[in-house]
């Protein structure tokens, strides 16, 4: 039976409720908010700003994305009002009447702000948050950080990451940041667009009639993307079937008002995108020697519509595409004729752009046959900024000697995340190792090139993590090092989707970039592009039979599968943790490259097993191969389907279809996308009986290397000289060794076996870039040292087979008793990383990967 309370005192123990819960409340409000904390946002109000009158474009535009960012987050939209109400207070140092002593009493450093491009200062001063920028750019990153501080990513539009929401945004009481570039202009090279960006823009984003044209629209939402990244410069789209950046109404426009300076391409002087506007049939050749007032008419066409902009013009002349310059034979006849081309382009830049034509960025590629011109006495005035370039896959080919780093106009890097053309295509999914991208660039700077940073990429959203890393690195040189990549991936898993999803996805990414970097999924084929049209149609050699081994090493393609299926396990388990407002993110970012790749090597590599169990003959194994071979040919197949329905889903059912036309799984219809060659094809029903049958698993490692072999990881040295490097995140190894000219590492390990055996030292396979060779030496118990050179020419034989490997591997020859023994490796040149070694007693095996554990 209920007992009847009294109404009063109904009424105190409601009122004690009520004050118990208003204590509870304030209790916990203090366990997340210290007392000296400043809280820029609660539930009570929404966030209030104050911006001068007078804005930039840039400043507009940012303050306009903080505003959604913030409205995202909290629910509510931010308002301006004065400054003594507003919370945040923004600040444009170079636009302000404010008086600079002010400032200073604030603790801004005035002077720091001002002698820096693009940079920022935020800092809590008298209960307001200070968002000041030295310049137009620097006042839109640090409203834009107020975004990332607020945990808003930079992918928020591009790549579907909902921000999560917060009922309050906390900063210490005594918060400060300042943030300026370690590199002048960074930005990206929209190139190979042909199958993924431009498509989505005209077919879908924002549908136009001209077909090939990625519009205003798009490419506002681009520059939108690379403010949030801070960057500032695009070499926009150039193939033949994209419209001309210059031919689509209020591009340039949009550009302008985000801040971001526009260049063109290694082959696109003075501002012009030849393959769409070049037309032979109404100016005559593109021919400097017989027709220079036709080009030259060209170009000033141009200079007097890009004039008035902020722009880098590229200088120079090659062909109409990327092709060397027409119309001259010899070396000398190349080198006369680009002087001459380069003295006339100044003169135009001056008459039309600005009268002091050092003050005009300006850029000369040395891309390909230009280098050698270059080299060939060609005078380049030293305000013009010389840009390097990698060999296309991601190893510098050169840099600046100790001369051209005193140049005025610097030096900056042309590097690729994506790329058409020999040896192979990779315009699929984005794999390049992070520790790569690191090393390379590291280099770079430390040689000085610090004015321009442009990478290419074919699309954005499959290129999210390594541009991300390209373009910190870019802002701020120091935001990694060697021994922080792994941090750097897992900060930014997190941030995507969530610490705990994100600490569990992170062995799987980083075991994703080690199979990638054995194998691209695009090179998986075995087969090349660009080669002798005589003997391959198209050019184009056929798939074959990779490398991989059914039976050494205890079975190291299956080994290889099974790395696979283990991450799809992973993010398997992960999926259902991610919250719905982050599948879609998911999704792209992470199951479709890592399930795509899965399937692409399943699908070469069954194919591969199918081939080798039907050999034509009939012998007492014919029936149990029967089996064998169904399910080989079965699982081969339906890895194609499953890379076409990955696809699909992509393109009509991701984020509700926003990105139809945005993913193509067979970028130039290269015969490694084809459906797979097994002897037999089966019927829906045969792939469904026999792909579940289970493959033979392989050997565990312990056993397989048993096998008169010793095998290491180079970062698992016993000694190492001062300077000596692991770089994480780089080779099959996952942890690369540096090793500086004159540095040795030194190993130490039980041999088994006596007699005659082969060291096979594996090298990441990077360019000597100060025009020199590229050697290391090995000796065994002090034996005279044996001298390897990995140098190769560019787009040789042997460098193919480096690039698409990711190693370069030289053997030689030794004796060996057994026992304990010693290992050194030496650097004879700079640029050496050691990435794995072997010693092999039967050196005629054929395998294709060292059989060690990767060291994470």
């Amino acid at each position: 039976m209920n007992k009847i309370v009294p109404k009063k005192l109904s009424y105190k123990i409601n009122v004690m409720h009520l004050r118990l819960f208003l204590l509870i409340l304030v209790f916990n409000c203090f366990q997340f908010v210290k007392g000296n904390d400043f809280v820029w946002y609660s539930d009570n109000r929404p966030v209030t700003y104050c911006a001068p009158e007078s804005l930039a474009p840039v400043v507009s535009v940012a303050i306009d994305m903080f505003r959604e960012d913030i409205q995202q987050v909290t629910g509510r939209l931010p308002q301006s009002v004065s400054i003594d109400d507003a919370t945040i207070r923004i600040i444009q140092l170079d636009n302000t009447d404010i008086p600079i002593k002010d400032l200073q009493k604030r603790g801004v450093p005035v002077d720091k702000l001002a002698s820096k491009r693009d940079a920022f200062y935020i800092t809590v001063s008298k209960r307001q948050l200070l968002v000041i920028g030295g310049d137009a750019r620097g006042t839109a990153y640090g409203i834009l950080e107020l975004s990332r501080l607020a945990g808003v990513s930079p992918w928020v539009w591009w790549g579907d990451v909902t921000p999560e929401k917060k009922t309050k945004l906390i900063l210490p009481a005594k918060y400060q940041t300042f943030q300026s570039p370690s590199v002048e202009y960074r930005g990206i090279f929209l190139n190979d667009e042909d199958w993924s960006l431009q498509p989505w823009s005209w077919k879908n984003f924002e549908p136009s009639d001209i077909k090939g044209r990625i519009g205003a629209r798009t490419y506002k939402e681009i520059f939108k993307l690379l403010m949030r990244l801070r960057a500032n410069a695009i070499w926009p789209g150039m193939h033949g079937i994209t419209t001309p950046f210059y031919f689509v109404p209020g591009a340039k426009e949009a550009a302008d008002s985000c801040g971001i300076l526009i260049g063109t391409s290694h082959c696109e002087p003075m501002m012009r995108n030849n393959v769409g506007e070049w037309k032979v049939n109404e100016r005559g050749d593109y021919n400097y020697m017989t027709n220079r007032e036709g080009v030259q008419s060209y170009w000033i066409e141009r200079l007097k519509e890009a004039g008035p902009y902020e722009n880098f013009y590229t200088m120079g002349m090659r062909g109409i595409h990327d092709s060397g310059m027409e119309g001259v034979k010899t070396l000398q006849e190349k080198t006369d004729v680009l002087q001459q081309v380069i003295d006339d382009q100044r003169k135009l830049l001056s008459k039309y752009v600005n009268k002091d034509v050092e003050k005009i960025p300006q850029a000369f590629v040395p891309y390909k046959e230009v280098l050698q011109i270059m080299e060939n006495g060609l005078q380049l005035p030293e305000d013009i900024t010389l840009i390097w370039c990698d060999d296309n896959y991601g190893y510098m080919t050169r840099l600046s000697d100790e001369e051209q780093q005193k140049r005025s106009g610097g030096a900056g890097v042309y590097y690729h995340l994506s790329y058409w053309g020999r040896p192979h295509d990779y315009m699929w999914l984005c794999t390049t190792q992070p520790g790569l991208i690191y090393n390379e660039m590291k280099q770079a700077y430390d040689c000085n090139a610090r004015r321009l940073w442009v990478v290419n990429v074919h699309d954005l959203k499959p290129a999210a993590y390594d541009l991300e890393l390209f373009l910190d690195m870019a802002w701020n040189i120091n935001s990694v090092s060697p021994s922080t990549l792994v941090e750097h991936q897992k900060n930014w898993l997190c941030r995507e989707f969530g610490k705990e999803a994100g600490e569990k996805l992170l062995p799987a990414m980083l075991e994703f970039y080690r199979l990638c970097g054995i194998r691209k999924p695009e090179f998986m084929g075995w087969n090349q592009v660009e080669l002798d049209k005589k003997k391959y149609t198209k050019g184009w050699s056929p798939v074959k039979n990779t490398d991989f081994s059914l039976t050494e090493f205890g079975g190291e393609l299956d080994r290889y599968l099974e790395s696979y299926e283990a991450i799809k396990e992973i993010l398997s388990e992960v999926e259902p943790m991610i919250p719905q407002e982050r599948k879609d993110a998911f999704f792209a970012q992470i199951k479709y490259p890592v399930f795509g790749a899965a399937a692409m090597s399943t699908k070469i590599l069954e194919a591969q097993r199918a081939r080798c169990i039907s050999p034509g003959s009939c012998d007492t194994t014919l029936w149990t191969r029967e089996s064998q071979l169904m399910a080989a040919c079965a699982k081969s197949i339906k890895a194609y389907q499953e890379i076409r329905n990955l696809t699909d889903y992509y393109n009509n059912e991701l984020a509700g279809g926003k990105w139809k036309y945005s993913m193509c799984h067979n970028p130039r219809d290269l015969y490694v996308f084809y459906p797979p060659k097994v002897p037999v094809w089966l019927t829906d029903k045969e792939i469904e009986k026999y792909a579940s049958l289970k493959r033979t698993k392989s050997l565990p490692l312990a056993e397989a290397v048993k096998d008169s072999c010793i095998v290491s990881n180079a970062c698992d040295y016993a000694r190492a000289s001062e300077g000596v490097m692991t770089i994480q995140s780089l080779g099959h190894s996952m942890n690369a060794v540096s090793v500086p000219k004159g540095k040795s590492i030194t190993f130490e390990f039980d041999c088994l076996w006596d007699g005659e055996a082969t060291l096979r030292t594996a090298v990441i396979p990077t360019q000597p870039n100060d025009k020199g060779d590229i050697r290391f030496s090995v000796s065994i118990d002090g034996e005279k040292p044996q001298i390897c050179s990995f140098k190769e020419g560019f787009r040789t034989e042997g460098w193919k087979q480096n690039v698409l490997r990711g190693q370069a591997i030289r053997a030689t020859h030794h004796r060996l008793a057994k026992g304990k023994h010693t290992l050194s490796i030496t650097a004879l040149d700079d640029h050496v990383l050691i990435d794995q070694w072997m010693i092999d007693f039967k050196p005629d095996r054929m395998f294709y990967v060292f059989p060690v554990q990767p060291t994470y």
